[in-house]
């Protein structure tokens, strides 16, 4: 029996979503912690906003990259063995950031670890949304995204607490410890039972990186052909929407605090926190409400959710400003909002089938976040005119179109996955 078919949930099951969580957490917490860190490193390297902006298009473009060549490599090689590579990718780009001399040189290790960080998630959504039961998918696939947030929450306390005392390059090398897990992995983890039934079955075949690439069973290529075409192009248009509500809103988020309501390094780090509580409820509830109501009803209201958070702490701020413990609620909405990305394990998994799930996963996914490149470009220019509460507020008309867009798609909640 296959352990999506178990009727109970097993050690295994726990382990699976214990430690592609972990990953996740690290994941977001490496590729955030920079946000954090940039009024230090804009400091010492005298760089303007739009060469920050680069940097952080440029680590986000490689999340899409990333994200194409792990999800084909998780297909063909399997979910365990790349997960591990993930990690390491993420941790040694995180790490070498710490020595870097010159904007090109932090520029080359943040999309390094960019490359890493797009895998991850596609690789470990896969993982637990293959051997979860179908009627508890949505939960624990939702759940394992409540790494995000925590992440964020961890990237606040080293950014914000402690690296004004031990400075941003230690805070980069620190960072490497995440590979840890790695020895856990490997220790600890079976491999997806489902794809080494498909591998058994000869669906999924061992193949060298030129034949992936170029064969004629390019995974690539077989998401634009007829039986997956639609499904994953819906799929990227709404991730598209999302990234993009989501990277307006956080991509300079700490520095609107900062530089704008004129908050301390402290006191924006503490804020980003109460963002980030709201975020790991939104996500683990998230799941529960699309498990019990169905996928398109929760990504609706969440969405929307995340849209009036975002309006009152931008463009009506004046409105609240004498009220602290109202803008903090609002805040606290935002991240509660984000909880709509608990969603896309499940979605995703339940549209694409095994052969093809974690390439089609890591794929839509990450293209959708790459094309976020342009956002800190985008947000910094419009700040020339408006500040960046109008280049931030644009996120509530990004979420908007999240909720609207799912109506696009079929009711998936309790699908049996396809081999």
């Amino acid at each position: 029996m296959l352990l999506n078919e178990s009727p109970t949930i097993t050690r295994q099951h726990y382990r699976i979503l214990g430690l592609s969580w972990a990953g996740w957490v690290f994941d977001f917490y490496d590729l955030i912690l920079f946000t954090f860190l940039l009024i230090m490193i804009r400091q010492d390297f005298h760089l303007t906003n739009m060469e920050i902006s680069y940097i952080l298009g440029a680590s986000l473009a490689a999340t899409a990259i990333g994200g194409i060549i792990f999800g084909v490599l998780a297909d063909r090689y399997g979910r365990r063995p790349v997960l591990q590579w993930t990690i390491l990718t993420y941790s040694i780009g995180t790490f070498f950031c710490g020595f870097s001399s010159s904007f090109w040189f932090l520029m080359i290790f943040r999309v390094v670890t960019g490359l890493g960080v797009g895998g991850e998630w596609a690789t470990g959504q896969t993982y637990v949304g293959e051997t979860f039961p179908a009627k508890v998918r949505g939960r624990y696939c939702a759940f394992m995204q409540t790494g995000a947030p925590l992440g964020v929450a961890l990237a606040a306390i080293v950014g914000g607490l402690v690296a004004p005392h031990i400075g941003w390059r230690a805070s980069f090398f620190i960072s490497i410890l995440p590979a840890l897990l790695i020895i856990y992995i490997r220790k600890k983890l079976p491999e997806s039972d489902l794809w080494l039934a498909q591998k058994q079955k000869g669906t999924v075949k061992v193949r060298k990186i030129k034949e992936i690439l170029l064969g004629e069973e390019n995974k690539l290529l077989q998401l634009f052909s007829k039986a997956h075409r639609k499904f994953f192009i819906l799929a990227l248009i709404l991730a598209i929407f999302d990234m993009t509500a989501y990277w307006f809103t956080y991509s300079w988020m700490p520095s609107y605090l900062h530089t704008e309501r004129e908050f301390s390094m402290t006191k924006s780090a503490l804020w980003m926190l109460v963002t980030q509580s709201g975020g790991f409820l939104g996500y683990a509830l998230f799941g529960f409400v699309s498990d019990r109501w169905g996928r398109r009803p929760a990504y609706t209201l969440y969405s929307f959710i995340m849209a009036a958070g975002l309006l009152m702490i931008t463009l009506f701020w004046s409105t609240v400003v004498a009220y602290p413990a109202v803008i903090l609620a609002f805040m606290f909405l935002v991240g509660f909002g984000t909880g709509m990305f608990g969603g896309y394990g499940a979605l995703f998994s339940e549209l694409f089938p095994t052969s093809i799930r974690s390439t089609a996963m890591g794929t839509a996914f990450n293209l959708a976040r790459g094309v976020q490149f342009v956002t800190p470009v985008i947000i910094s220019i419009i700040a020339v005119h408006y500040g960046l509460a109008g280049g931030i507020s644009l996120a509530a008309l990004f979420a908007i179109l999240t909720g609207l867009w799912i109506w696009t798609f079929p009711e998936t909640r309790g699908k049996k996955l396809e081999e």
